[in-house]
């Protein structure tokens, strides 16, 4: 009875430090190393959005919050001194219906994947391409 006791004891045990070691494993996972909410006209310069960040190696991804009024057309490069992105996101958006409601989804479509392949300075360049007014926010995440 003791040697139950003291295996269910371990196997708790166990089953904590993996709960402990996953989540904060996801915690890393899908961190924002980059964001930016677009919506006032003044974070623009000439129509475009500009800045610079410091990006390690690794794999990461775009996430976009984006509504009706957000840009169509959303390009955005990434340049530093061993790599350059560029990407025309496209807005798309998804009608869904129900039985008492119609209402849309707004997504960007394009190539959400980049790979840095050594730790850098890099600038990004936003251009709505002339909406300035239509918000969207912008997240690079570590995958």
């Amino acid at each position: 009875m003791k040697k139950k006791i003291v295996i269910i004891f371990i196997v708790v045990i166990i089953g904590i430090l993996l709960v402990n070691f996953s989540s904060d494993k996801s915690e890393k996972m899908n961190s924002a190393i980059f964001h930016v909410t677009l919506a006032d006209p003044d974070l623009y310069i000439n129509g475009v959005y500009a800045e610079k960040f410091t990006i390690d190696k690794g794999q990461y991804s775009f996430r976009f919050v984006p509504n009706g009024s957000s840009p169509e057309i959303l390009s955005i490069s990434i340049n530093g001194k061993n790599f350059d992105f560029s990407e025309n996101f496209k807005l798309q958006s998804t009608l869904h219906e129900t039985e008492i409601s119609e209402y849309f989804t707004w997504e960007y479509e394009g190539g959400k994947i980049i790979e840095i392949s050594e730790i850098q300075e890099v600038s990004i360049i936003i251009n709505p391409n002339g909406n300035v007014i239509g918000s969207v926010s912008v997240d690079i995440l570590e995958n």
